[in-house]
């Protein structure tokens, strides 16, 4: 899967979570999206996982600064 192909997916996954259409790019963060709380990034977090068949550590998920370093840890996960 290239870096396009999951940041599509991501964005799949993302619009149907927050039942909207917006643009995801590399940059996007958290509080470009309305709703995505701390409640709502454990959703996200979840989704991500199970939409990719992955699991993310810790420390992962504490440093993921935008859609960008999440799409790249997915990658290294697919392998």
């Amino acid at each position: 899967m290239t870096k396009s192909e999951v940041m599509e997916k991501i964005k799949e996954i993302l619009n149907d979570l927050f039942d909207d259409d917006f643009d995801v790019t590399e940059s996007t963060v958290a509080d470009d999206i309305d709703g995505w709380d701390s409640l709502a990034h454990l959703q996200v977090i979840s989704a991500m996982e199970s939409g990719f068949n992955i699991h993310f550590t810790l420390g992962e998920i504490n440093n993921f600064a935008n859609v960008g370093e999440m799409a790249d840890s997915i990658l290294k996960h697919l392998g």
